[in-house]
């Protein structure tokens, strides 16, 4: 059964996904993030823009069979376009991913904005409906001012 944790509380969204995406490749993860076309082109950008010790390499859902078979890490508006990675997968959509069940852990990142944080509670209760426990990790407690 597919692993779930919700991090609450990037107050930068995507800043914190760069650092998550970097973490989580390092440890020698298959990564699969979705997220809406738009944010896919800002976090490849992103992505990019990181200094060549923190670079993560990457591609996007399309690519050649060859660059997708030799990228750690694959940026989708649809988990299914990318149907050899199975290990993680990250959501930044507003809905629960089509398909999230056939990847070992799925963590959802979740910014400090009132909207995002319902629509993520939204889907906390569809994953626990499933039958889904859900590790929570409180970015705000893990925050030093």
């Amino acid at each position: 059964m597919t692993e779930l944790a919700f991090h609450f509380g990037a107050p930068d969204k995507l800043a914190y996904t760069c650092r998550l995406l970097r973490k989580a490749v390092g440890s020698g993860a298959k990564v699969v993030l979705l997220a809406e076309a738009e944010t896919v082109a800002q976090l490849d950008t992103d992505l990019w823009a990181l200094s060549a010790t923190e670079f993560v390499p990457h591609c996007v859902a399309g690519a050649s069979e060859s660059v997708l078979g030799r990228s750690p890490l694959v940026l989708a508006s649809d988990p299914l376009l990318v149907p050899n990675l199975s290990e993680v997968l990250v959501n930044l959509t507003d809905t629960v991913p089509v398909g999230f069940e056939r990847f070992e852990r799925l963590i959802e990142v979740v910014s400090t904005d009132p909207a995002d944080r319902d629509l993520a509670r939204q889907r906390w209760r569809q994953y626990t409906e499933l039958g889904y426990s859900i590790a929570r990790h409180d970015l705000n407690l893990k925050r030093v001012d």
